[in-house]
């Protein structure tokens, strides 16, 4: 495990027996004792609400894992060890008494990580009873998404939890920040003096952020539909992603100085305002259609709908950073439910050389495009020109990428799911990964002036038919500057 130091730790995983933990991070935390980076005292606490047998609720724990555990990952010693580690406690997470069961499993002498995967409006009561129950120097508390659904819940949930851990104890999770490839994103930059020195409105046109899924609602109808994609997707993952992009070089590598950086980026995000909200902002939701070859229904026949809803479930923008590196360079950010294709990318769009002496016929092909894949296949792929090969070819120009696939460069090396990555950085005390307060409200406050744009206005809903790529009109969005969408079929 050469660079890496793994200490003990208590973790403890409240909401155990939800969606999220067996899904998500019951698997991550597998494969950490799998690679060796869980502490031989390392211990894990599963904390719900329901009653009966402990032993029965560990069945059920060790069932998700071995359904969403790929079979050449499902290593039986292995699995033996992390059910040794694990132990099941029933508690009501309002009931300060059932805190006494906690502190009876946890040694004081070592750290706590203390993992939300419950409704938000219960992280201010868990924070007071793990403070109450002398938690309060030893807890690392972890919060999941979605912090509130604008700037002013936001700070009541914060506000909760800051009563009794400060900020150097909060982790808030957005598990984007955990993949391989948006953690390149910072190598990319600032280790490559290439890509640094072409990193400003001289030499880049515009950039795109693409966060697609196929998938609808999966049964998250009560939430989802008084989110919205924008709340959902916009405030947190993708307006990450833009501040990593667009960022200035932090002093250094520390939390902080990261951090710092991407709220400058935040505070700079010049407001969409209620009368430029047709031009740059375009809200759509999926009608029925095909996914994959196989009919789905529209988002108003999903299973307990409601037939009038008008939450958007598709958002295509402009964002415009007023600064010297960005002025004058459009950010475009979309994100959809039930599109063509599951795929996160960002494309950053190179400008033209300023004189053009090849044949005016091919001037369509010179862009040079760096195109970084978050999934499905994680990579980075530089589209570069270059003369096609024959005697009778002349001076005849190709587009081809100069790429990197991190599942084929590394075939031996598993690549870690984000949550993997984070876990493993929340049981070391790292904060890097993690989003600050002040990030969360600056997204907040940016995303409220164009959701009060929406009502103020009310903003035209664009239907799109499931497995498209949204919206005809988000289309015109970017056509409208003379551009396109990449890759779009």
């Amino acid at each position: 495990m050469p660079g890496i130091t793994v200490e003990p730790t208590t973790f403890s995983l409240f909401g155990a027996l939800g969606d999220l933990a067996l899904r998500k991070l019951f698997p991550a935390l597998y494969q950490l004792d799998r690679a060796g980076l869980l502490h031989g005292d390392t211990r894990i606490l599963a904390l719900s609400r329901e009653g009966g047998e402990p032993d029965a609720h560990k069945s059920r724990i060790i069932q998700a894992l071995r359904a969403r555990v790929p079979a050449g990952e499902l290593d039986e010693a292995a699995l033996e060890r992390f059910v040794e580690r694990l132990r099941y406690l029933t508690m009501d997470f309002r009931r300060g008494e059932d805190y006494a069961a906690l502190r009876e499993c946890v040694p004081q002498d070592l750290p706590l990580v203390a993992y939300f995967a419950t409704p938000a409006s219960v992280y201010g009561d868990i924070c007071r009873f793990l403070a109450a129950s002398g938690f309060a120097e030893q807890a690392r508390v972890v919060l999941e998404k979605p912090i509130g659904h604008d700037l002013e819940s936001s700070r009541v949930i914060n506000d909760a939890v800051a009563e009794h851990f400060p900020e150097s104890r909060i982790y808030r999770i957005d598990h984007y920040l955990g993949k391989e490839t948006v953690q390149n994103l910072i190598a990319l930059r600032f280790a490559n003096s290439l890509f640094e020195t072409q990193w400003d409105q001289h030499h880049i046109s515009h950039v795109e952020i693409t966060v697609a899924e196929t998938v609808g609602i999966e049964g998250r109808w009560g939430y989802f539909d008084q989110a919205g994609q924008l709340r959902d997707m916009v405030q947190n993952h993708l307006l990450q992603l833009l501040c990593l992009i667009a960022m200035d070089p932090p002093s250094n590598l520390t939390a902080d100085s990261i951090r710092d950086e991407k709220v400058k980026v935040l505070k700079a995000l010049a407001p969409i305002t209620a009368e430029s909200i047709h031009q740059r902002v375009v809200r759509g939701q999926y009608a029925a259609g095909n996914v994959g070859g196989v009919s789905v229904p529209g988002y108003l026949d999903e299973e307990n709908s409601n037939a009038q809803s008008s939450t958007e479930t598709f958002v295509a923008l402009r964002a415009d950073i007023c600064n010297w590196r960005w002025s004058g360079v459009p950010f475009y950010l979309r994100t959809g439910k039930r599109m063509a294709q599951k795929l996160s990318q960002i494309v950053i769009h190179f400008k033209e050389p300023p004189f053009y002496i090849f044949a005016p016929e091919q001037r369509v092909l010179i862009s040079n495009r760096l195109i970084i894949r978050l999934q499905p296949d994680e990579g980075i792929s530089l589209q570069v020109m270059t003369k096609e090969q024959g005697l009778d070819k002349g001076m005849h120009l190709r587009s081809g990428p100069l790429q990197l696939n991190f599942s084929e460069t590394y075939k031996s090396t598993r690549i870690p799911d984000a949550y993997e990555r984070l876990l493993l950085e929340v049981m070391q005390g790292n904060q890097n990964l993690f989003v600050r307060r002040d990030e969360v409200e600056y997204a907040w406050q940016w995303c409220d002036q164009l959701i009060e744009g929406w009502n103020r206005l009310g903003a035209e809903l664009k239907l799109y038919p499931a497995g498209s790529w949204g919206p005809v009109a988000s289309i015109a969005l970017i056509t409208r500057d003379g551009r396109a969408w990449y890759g779009d079929l």
